[in-house]
């Protein structure tokens, strides 16, 4: 009888992925310390930053007025989410050539179990060094591949030699936690600024020493669920398994201010017409949405993000207004306001109430929840025919 293969997983995550696209479509850029986001005149943050530009500490989500003063001479470009998202449908097709089990993370990442196509392909490293290869032919763009036995695994390898590069990890129990005992805690997934000093306090800095915690201990200190998980994956356990379905999971929309605001009124104005945007492309979807979430960001760049949830799914204007209203009400406070966003997830076909919800945001009863979703849809229908303006609420004009 035919010998079961080891499960193996991929996880391929692309180098400096937009600044490398820049660098590959702008071969003046190459070797040069390149910003891709908002250039340092205007209010906006690092979107990606090459190689080259991560040596003098820039980095993503960085204001982009900071990262000029790390690099005067860096190269400041906007971004071009047609190419990027271009060459990340090239990087995917590749994948699924090698096995229909992907699991995209984001545009440049994604796990892949590849224990089937070792048959056809050869071992794990030989798949990783195929795809590595066909990426760099095919988009003139590298990648780095972590090789492991479970994708908790593989994703810390593909992140230990980076850029351009192929990391294996042993697939026998004591390799394994000896693979992992030097590296540090923060390296863990789950484990956060709280949760790492938390850890820290207990005199864990490394995987290896929380492998030898004693589990009341590490119990006492993260809660009982958090301690199971600390513990499975400080001995590289991770039981989970490649998820194909791309639905998407939730719908969102932001705005970053030209200027900090401070007006209640300005805020709120806007925030309506994010609701309203997210309430359009819910039913566009055709999709309920059973939780809705606030984002705000201040002038310091703190940001908070607060949730609620509905009894039952809904996708009407009125409600998502109600919920998105009522945390706005509950968390805007007299700062300034850099960018406001509004979103929805545990998105479903249908508007029945999943069980034992909590936190729930009260809902209309059956007759005004269906009354407001006919109302909802019907205004999609006139926007759409007559344009976005062309019906507009009585509560909306000055």
């Amino acid at each position: 009888m035919m010998q079961p293969l080891p499960t193996t997983f991929l996880h391929v995550d692309m180098d400096a992925f937009f600044a490398s696209v820049e660098q590959r479509d702008h071969p003046e850029l190459r070797g040069k310390p390149v910003v891709v986001g908002a250039p340092p005149g205007q209010r906006g943050v690092v979107a990606a930053a090459s190689y080259e530009a991560r040596k003098y500490g820039i980095h993503s989500a960085m204001p982009s007025s900071t990262a000029q003063q790390k690099c005067p001479h860096a190269v400041f470009v906007a971004h071009n989410m047609a190419r990027y998202k271009e060459a990340s449908r090239q990087i995917m097709r590749i994948f699924e050539s090698y096995t229909p089990l992907v699991q995209p993370l984001s545009i440049d990442e994604a796990f892949l179990d590849v224990t089937g196509a070792r048959r056809l392909f050869g071992t794990g490293q030989a798949i990783a060094e195929k795809i590595r290869r066909d990426i760099l032919e095919q988009t003139e763009l590298t990648a780095s591949v972590g090789v492991a036995p479970n994708m908790f695994l593989a994703k810390i390898a593909s992140d230990m030699n980076k850029p351009d590069s192929l990391t294996m990890v042993p697939f026998e129990q004591k390799a394994i936690e000896q693979f992992l005992a030097p590296l540090p805690i923060g390296r863990m997934w789950g484990v956060g600024k709280v949760t790492q000093k938390k850890l820290l306090s207990l005199g864990l800095s490394t995987i290896g020493q929380l492998q030898q915690c004693d589990f009341p201990t590490l119990e006492r200190a993260v809660g009982p669920r958090a301690a199971r998980g600390f513990s499975q994956l400080a001995h590289g356990i991770d039981e989970r398994s490649i998820e194909t379905d791309s639905e998407e999971k939730s719908i969102s929309n932001e705005t970053t201010f030209a200027e900090d605001l401070t007006d209640r009124e300005q805020i709120e104005a806007v925030y309506k017409r994010l609701i309203d945007k997210v309430g359009a492309r819910l039913r566009k979807a055709g999709y309920f949405a059973s939780t809705v979430h606030l984002k705000i960001r201040w002038s310091d760049f703190s940001t908070i993000t607060r949730q609620t949830r509905f009894s039952i799914p809904c996708a009407d204007d009125v409600s998502l207004r109600e919920a998105g209203m009522a945390l706005l009400e509950e968390h805007l406070r007299r700062r300034p306001v850099r960018l406001i966003g509004f979103g929805v997830s545990g998105l479903s076909e249908t508007d029945q109430p999943p069980a034992q919800q909590l936190n729930l945001f009260e809902a209309p009863d059956t007759a005004e929840h269906e009354k407001r979703n006919r109302l909802s849809r019907a205004a999609d229908g006139i926007k759409e025919k007559y344009g976005g303006q062309s019906l507009r609420r009585g509560s909306d004009l000055n």
